[in-house]
């Protein structure tokens, strides 16, 4: 499908809610990474590599959640998300514990993303 192909008005407002939600969760973690949340420190001292690491993936969550919104740089943001949460699931499986699910279930939201917009692919081909 190119971005000129006429959507279905479901599949319109399907991908949109998903967008939406998306965008939603990665500003709001983002944010806490970035307001220093005592959660957030603690996880990115768990992981190691320092609190600047903490503050990279503050900037990618965020600006990926604007690039989902950006013609042309859909793909790209979705890329950057869905990337963002494979680091995360490895990290609760190999080092943090708990639950990998939210970052399981925003892959997979980064995913719809990005093959609804495979298209833009061309453009780095």
């Amino acid at each position: 499908m190119t971005e000129s192909a006429p959507r279905s008005k479901l599949a319109y407002w399907s991908l949109l809610a998903v967008k939406a939600l998306t965008a939603l969760a990665f500003v709001m973690a983002g944010g806490a990474k970035l307001m220093g949340v005592e959660m957030m420190v603690a996880t990115f001292d768990a992981i190691g590599l320092g609190q600047w690491f903490r503050y990279l993936t503050a900037l990618i969550e965020i600006g990926g959640a604007v690039l989902i919104f950006v013609p042309g740089a859909q793909l790209v943001g979705a890329l950057l998300l869905g990337a963002t949460m494979i680091g995360a699931i490895l990290s609760h499986l190999l080092i943090l514990g708990p639950s990998a699910m939210p970052a399981t279930v925003l892959l997979v939201f980064s995913a719809i993303i990005a093959w609804a917009h495979r298209d833009q692919a061309r453009k780095f081909l």
